[in-house]
C-alpha cells in the first residue's frame, strides 16, 4: 500500500519506520527543510542549538523504533547517559543532583535527606516500575476504538485501582517522602502532563518512571539527530522524503476515502492512505476543512512554556550540570497562578538546559549553550503577549544571568512564546497539546482515525497516546497499526 506521511516529525518518523519495515510504500512530506519537526535544528555562528525538546527517556522505544526498519540505532545514534541526570536547585539554597541509576541515587538522597527518604527513595522506585509494566501495555501503547475498550481486561484495570494510580499524585509521592524538597523532584513531572501535581492522577507518575528509572539520555549532535537517525534508517528500508514542501489539503476520493494529499506548489501525492503528523485540531481545520473533534475544540489545553534559546561566549557555571531545575520560592501557588488563573508564575521554577555541557561541539570553543524554559499559559488565559514580548526577553535572560550562567555576550538567540507557538501550527499556542486530564486521556483523548475519512490516520502528540518523546514514538507505531487495519479492509 502506498502511504503519504505529512510532517517529518518523531510521529511521523516513527510511523515511517513501522510503516516501510511491514512493507508499505512510503513517502514522507515535510514543510521544513530538516527532519525532527519540533526537534529541529537552529546553526548559526558555530551553534547547534536544539530548539524544541531537550529530555530524551525511554531510549528501548526508540530503539524498537529502528528495529521496526530493520535498523540498529548504534549505527545511526550515539546516546550517552545524563548524570547527573538533573541538577535541582532549592530556594533554600540546597541542591540535589538526580543520578543516573537507583544505588547512584539512593546514595545521594541520602546525603541529602538522610537515610529513611533513600529506603523511601527504592519503595518509591519499585511502585514505579510495577506501575509502568501496568500501564504501558494495557493503557498507554494500544489503540481504542471506544471507551469500552477499558474494560476490555479488567484484571489489569483492578490492579491499576490496587495500585493507588487513581489518586492525586502530589498525595501519593507525599506518602514516601517526607522531605518537601523531594516531593517536588519526583512530582514536577505532572507538568509534562499538562497538569499540576495537586491535580494530577498517580497514573502520571509513569512520567516520573520515566524520568527517575529509565534514565536520561543524550545523542551526540543534539536531540537534533535523533530525528536524522530515524530518516535515515526510513530511507535505507524504503521510504522516500520530500522537504520544503507545505501541504495544502487533503485530498478524498467521493466515498470519502483519503485520495492523497495535494501540496502548495500545486503538486499531487497520490495514496491509499494517509498518516497526518500534524497537530491535530490544525490538521481538520487546515487540511481538511472540518471542525476538529469536541474534545479538541472545547477541551482544556495544557499550559504552554517561554524558550529563551541562546549561543553565548562564556563559561558556565563550574557546577552546572546538563539540565538544572531552578525551584521558585512558591510551588502550589504558582500552579493555582498558571493553572487556575491564565497568569505567569510568580517567582517561576525554570529550567536550564546546557546541552554543550555534554558535547562541547554544539559551541565554538570559549562558547557554550542555554536552553531556559518557564513555563507559562496558553493563548487561552490572561496575558497579553504583545505586551509581554517587549520585556520577556530581558527578564529571562535576567534570571538565567543571575543564577550565574554566562548571558553577557549573545551571539545566536530566539525567543519564543505562545504566539510563536501558534504560528507554527501548534493549538492554542502550546507545545504540550491537551492536557491529560482523565476524560482526555486514552479513549477520551481524540482519536487517530475518525470514520468519516477511511484511509486516515493521526500520529503525534494531539492524539493516543500523547505528550512527550516516548508517547509521540508510540503514536508512530499505533498509525501503522491502524494502516494494516485499512489495508486488510480494502482487500476484503
Amino acid at each position: 500500500m502506498r502511504v503519504a506521511v505529512i510532517g517529518a516529525g518523531f510521529g511521523g518518523l516513527s510511523a515511517a519506520c513501522h510503516l516501510t519495515g511491514r512493507g508499505h510504500d512510503v513517502v514522507v512530506v515535510e514543510r521544513e527543510e530538516v527532519p525532527g519537526g519540533r526537534a529541529g535544528l537552529v546553526e548559526e555562528a558555530g551553534y547547534r542549538l536544539d530548539p524544541g525538546p531537550t529530555v530524551l527517556t525511554m531510549v528501548g522505544l526508540l530503539e524498537e523504533t529502528f528495529r521496526a526498519a530493520g535498523a540498529d540505532l548504534v549505527d545511526h545514534l550515539r546516546l550517552r547517559p545524563v548524570d547527573p541526570m538533573y541538577r535541582a536547585c532549592f530556594p533554600d539554597g540546597s541542591v540535589l543532583h538526580v543520578r543516573h541509576g537507583r544505588e547512584a541515587m539512593a546514595a545521594e538522597i541520602a546525603a541529602f535527606a538522610g537515610p529513611r527518604e533513600a529506603a523511601a527513595f527504592h519503595r518509591f522506585c519499585r511502585w514505579l516500575q510495577e506501575l509502568y509494566e501496568l500501564e504501558l501495555p494495557h493503557f498507554i501503547a494500544r489503540n481504542y476504538d471506544s471507551p469500552f475498550d477499558l474494560v476490555r481486561d479488567p484484571a489489569a484495570l483492578f490492579r491499576l485501582v490496587r495500585l493507588g494510580a487513581l489518586r492525586k499524585l502530589a498525595p501519593t509521592v507525599e506518602s514516601y517522602f517526607a522531605d518537601p524538597r523531594l516531593q517536588r523532584i519526583f512530582s514536577f513531572q505532572a507538568m509534562y502532563a499538562g497538569l499540576s501535581p495537586f491535580e494530577a492522577l498517580a497514573i502520571y507518575c509513569v512520567i516520573t518512571y520515566m524520568d527517575t528509572v529509565e534514565g536520561v539520555f543524550f545523542p551526540d549532535g543534539g536531540i537534533h539527530e535523533v530525528g536524522r537517525g530515524l530518516m535515515q534508517a526510513a530511507e535505507k528500508a524504503g521510504a522516500s522524503f520530500t522537504f520544503g514542501q507545505p501541504v495544502e489539503r487533503i485530498t478524498r476520493n467521493a466515498d470519502g476515502s483519503v485520495r492523497g494529499v495535494k501540496l502548495v506548489g500545486g503538486e499531487h501525492v497520490d495514496a491509499d492512505a494517509v498518516v497526518c503528523n500534524v497537530d491535530l485540531p490544525v490538521a481538520y481545520r487546515q487540511l481538511l476543512g472540518l471542525e476538529p473533534p469536541l474534545v479538541s475544540r472545547r477541551g482544556h489545553y495544557s499550559p504552554s512554556c517561554v524558550v529563551w534559546l541562546a549561543g553565548v561566549r562564556g563559561a558556565l557555571p563550574p557546577d552546572a550540570a546538563h539540565h538544572n531545575i531552578h525551584f521558585g520560592t512558591t510551588w502550589r501557588e504558582a500552579f493555582d497562578a498558571l493553572l487556575r488563573d491564565g497568569q505567569r508564575m510568580p517567582d517561576p521554577s525554570i529550567l536550564v538546559t546546557c546541552a554543550a555541557a555534554s558535547d562541547p561541539s554544539l559551541a565554538p570553543a570559549g562558547g557554550t549553550t542555554l536552553f531556559a524554559l518557564e513555563p507559562a499559559p496558553n493563548l487561552d488565559g490572561h496575558v497579553d503577549w504583545e505586551k509581554e514580548r517587549a520585556h520577556l526577553r530581558d527578564e529571562l535572560a535576567g534570571r538565567v544571568g543571575s543564577l550565574g550562567y554566562p548571558v553577557d555576550d549573545v551571539v545566536v538567540e530566539r525567543l519564543t512564546d505562545p504566539r510563536d507557538w501558534e504560528a507554527q501550527g501548534l493549538e492554542r499556542g502550546t507545545p504540550f497539546a491537551l492536557a491529560h486530564r482523565f476524560l482526555q486521556t486514552g479513549p477520551f483523548r481524540p482519536a487517530n482515525t475518525d470514520r468519516r475519512i477511511p484511509g486516515l490516520v493521526f500520529s503525534g502528540m494531539g492524539t493516543v497516546p500523547g505528550v512527550g518523546i516516548p508517547m509521540v514514538l508510540i503514536s508512530g507505531r499505533l498509525a501503522a497499526d491502524r494502516i494494516d487495519e485499512w489495508a486488510l479492509r480494502r482487500t476484503r
